[in-house]
């Protein structure tokens, strides 16, 4: 049986490091004076950090030098590392690591492909960091979601095809991203944004190791919201 490649996303999918993101760009928006709220927020998901403040300066109509960029940059980054330092392994969102464990169990390839540039010590503080073979994050791509660059390294470290790929995501350009790599996509959050995915779970505590049996399989059966 060839083995397949179960690529993970962090943020929201593994770990909810996303409101922490929240608070952190919420704070820089709120110094320009810009009302940033969690709709808003939903636009940053999957994206780079970069892009991301462009988002919020396009949403308050503000011009701003690559200086100024830089610094609002560096502010958001030492805010959100500032939320993480009590991190632990209670972090790890529900049925999360019953999953990753069972797919190790089931001796397939883990890896990660995010966005974040701070994943390795988020994995390290949340103790589960030996579960991967494999690490794709925000220091090693040059093009963020929908963009398919990190899903499609992350195969080729594991020296696995596309189509022995599995993603799990929550957001849209992630999916999206998915899709265009032609790997199976699974969404982890609402069927209704994100009904591009293959399948889709409100989260991981409704996802059986049944479902990742079958993934296991050479062909797997065609997707449908679970």
């Amino acid at each position: 049986m060839n083995k397949k490649a179960f690529i993970f996303d962090l943020d929201g999918v593994i770990v909810d490091t996303a409101k922490y993101h929240f608070l952190a760009w919420q704070k820089i928006a709120s110094q320009l004076g810009i009302e940033f709220t969690p709709e808003h927020n939903e636009h940053l998901k999957g994206v780079s950090r970069v892009r991301s403040l462009d988002i919020i300066l396009e949403l308050g109509k503000i011009k701003a030098t690559q200086e100024d960029k830089n610094k609002w940059l560096i502010q958001k980054n030492e805010d959100y590392l500032s939320y993480l330092v009590d991190m632990d392994q209670s972090e790890i969102l529900p049925g999360v690591f019953h999953i990753l464990e069972f797919i190790k169990e089931k001796n397939q390839l883990i890896a990660l492909g995010s966005a974040s540039k701070n994943a390795r010590p988020i994995l390290e503080k949340t103790g589960i960091l030996p579960l991967f073979d494999a690490i794709v994050d925000g220091n090693d791509v040059s093009n963020a979601k929908p963009d398919p660059e990190v899903f499609l390294r992350a195969a080729r470290l594991l020296n696995t095809s596309n189509e022995n790929s599995i993603v799990f995501e929550d957001s849209v350009a992630g999916i999206q991203a998915a899709n265009t790599a032609n790997m199976v996509s699974v969404g982890i959050g609402d069927k209704k944004i994100l009904h591009e995915a293959k399948y889709n779970f409100s989260d991981f505590t409704f996802m059986d190791v049944s479902f990742i049996e079958a993934l296991c399989l050479p062909n797997p059966s065609k997707g449908g919201a679970l």
